[in-house]
């Protein structure tokens, strides 16, 4: 059982914010060491990670092709229960229609109730990056310790109402914290004004630890032209955006291009 990270390494480091700590890959058997500079160019960069949530499932391979011609970084994928969060959304089968539609990274997000009993079957798909919610675990760090078994990325989510302070002891372990920006479960809520200073606190706590190869800082939800600036400035390095992205308004390239300007 193995995710999707090995199967293009040289892009994952410089592109999707891999960690190095000297694991040993399951396919090549080659040793993978820390890198400082390439943890560097990754951090530096800024990565758009469209959700699906709002594309036109009708079409969905035509609206992943549209996200990646207009130069996205990988693609976001929100798994809900209906007990963790009110809304039910997609499983397995429609991560495996997604894995076969692109070559772009691909990021779940577990908005599910005790993650560890699905887990199996996510990390099965050929994904690159797993999250699960601090909230939702009674264990999180078996569930991440799961996930990086598996040699995927592991990411752990705090919702709107989560202190910072609750994934501190998670930070060594983890390659990404995502910081919902919404309350979680429906796509297009809008964007919660304190977002920027939980941001900023979750940083100067990953700062105060002094990881050899510290966790970047994912956001979620409410992401568009008026807010994306706010969220990079405050520390974010990969940014997910649904409805800003997938609109009836605009094509997906136009919308892609508005979210990128505003960064300039």
């Amino acid at each position: 059982m193995s995710c999707g990270v090995y199967r293009d390494r040289g892009h994952l480091q410089a592109g999707f914010g891999c960690r190095f700590r000297g694991m040993v890959c399951q396919n090549s058997q080659t040793t993978l060491f820390r890198s400082a500079r390439l943890v560097a160019q990754a951090m530096a960069a800024i990565h758009l990670l469209p959700s699906i949530l709002t594309a036109d499932f009708g079409r969905l391979a035509a609206s992943i092709a549209e996200a990646e011609a207009a130069g996205v970084d990988g693609f976001h994928l929100d798994v809900m229960d209906g007990m963790f969060v009110p809304n039910i959304t997609f499983g397995v089968s429609t991560i495996e229609a997604v894995r076969q539609a692109t070559a772009l990274p691909l990021d779940v997000h577990l908005m599910v109730e005790e993650p560890l009993r699905l887990l199996p079957a996510f990390l099965s798909t050929g994904v690159e990056m797993v999250t699960v919610h601090v909230e939702a675990c009674r264990d999180p760090y078996r569930a991440v310790d799961d996930i990086r078994h598996a040699d995927c990325l592991a990411g752990i989510a705090l919702n709107p109402g989560t202190s910072p302070e609750a994934v501190r002891e998670l930070l060594p372990y983890v390659d990404r914290v995502l910081v919902m920006t919404v309350p979680p479960g429906f796509g297009g809520a809008p964007f919660i004004a304190g977002s920027p200073a939980r941001i900023r606190r979750l940083g100067s706590l990953i700062a105060a630890a002094e990881l050899e190869a510290p966790p970047t800082i994912q956001v979620d939800g409410g992401v568009d032209a008026s807010t994306i600036r706010a969220v990079v400035d405050s520390g974010a390095h990969y940014v997910v955006a649904g409805s800003s992205i997938y609109n009836a308004h605009r094509s997906v390239a136009d919308n892609v291009a508005i979210l990128r300007e505003a960064l300039a």
